[in-house]
């Protein structure tokens, strides 16, 4: 896992939810999940740390600064 998109892909896959269930846990639509998973955009810092928190992981890990 090198990107952002394949870590978010990995957590939400080992919490078995779907694009859809992270989009309404982070009030965002599920073309967004998609785009991040994608790396075709990122998210806001605020999000960011939503992810973290829903995820229970740090921010690094999220960046790829820490495996």
């Amino acid at each position: 896992m090198e990107t952002f998109g394949e870590r978010l892909r990995y957590l939400r896959q080992e919490k078995n939810i779907g694009q859809i269930q992270l989009a309404r846990e982070l009030d965002v639509g599920k073309s967004i999940i998609s785009l991040w998973e994608q790396g075709r955009c990122e998210p806001t810092l605020s999000k960011l740390i939503a992810i973290a928190k829903f995820f229970d992981v740090s921010i690094d890990f999220l960046a790829g600064l820490e495996c």
